[in-house]
């Protein structure tokens, strides 16, 4: 997953990260590693934050927009 990449490309440490979506610090961490997956409803909630597709989310394509 590009959470780590663009988590960092915008400067946001995992601590503000975790606070903007109500989470805790471990587990931004544990998904940045690949510790744990994200569901669903996570997933919209990293796309959303960042503004990305869940596909360029999981690496599925190098395309960032969102297809609207």
């Amino acid at each position: 997953m590009r959470l780590k990449e663009l988590r960092k490309q915008r400067n946001i440490t995992q601590v503000k990260l975790a606070m903007d979506l109500n989470m805790n610090q471990n587990s931004i961490s544990r998904y940045e590693t690949g510790e744990h997956e994200a569901d669903y409803a996570t997933l919209i909630a990293f796309a959303d934050y960042f503004n990305v597709s869940i596909d360029y989310l999981l690496e599925r394509t190098n395309n960032p927009k969102l297809n609207k």
